[in-house]
């Protein structure tokens, strides 16, 4: 259960942090009480999950999630660069995560 509710904080992390960036600097309403209800949702998830994953990896874990989730939706929708560069380098994070998960 821990490593199910981590992944959704870890997808929660992505919403809050395009949340964010939606917000044009807490300007505009919706987006701002987006990012704050997916940013307590997503820091009480990975609180819940420390209970029984290691800190290191949890949290190492929620980051990697949360970053190439965060880049893709920015490659995806948002019209930034999907070199092939830029996806090998997500890809190596997306190793580091399952490397992390095997050797827990």
């Amino acid at each position: 259960m821990a490593w199910l509710v981590l992944v959704i904080s870890g997808l929660l992390e992505t919403a809050w942090a395009i949340a964010l960036d939606r917000s044009a600097g807490f300007s505009r309403l919706v987006p701002s009480v987006l990012f704050v209800v997916t940013l307590l949702l997503s820091m009480a998830g990975l609180s819940y999950a420390l209970r029984d994953i290691p800190v290191g990896t949890g949290y190492a874990v929620w980051v990697g999630i949360g970053a190439v989730g965060t880049a893709l939706v920015g490659m995806l929708a948002l019209g930034e660069s999907a070199s092939l560069p830029r996806i090998l380098c997500l890809l190596l994070v997306v190793a580091g995560v399952i490397g992390l998960k095997i050797f827990h």
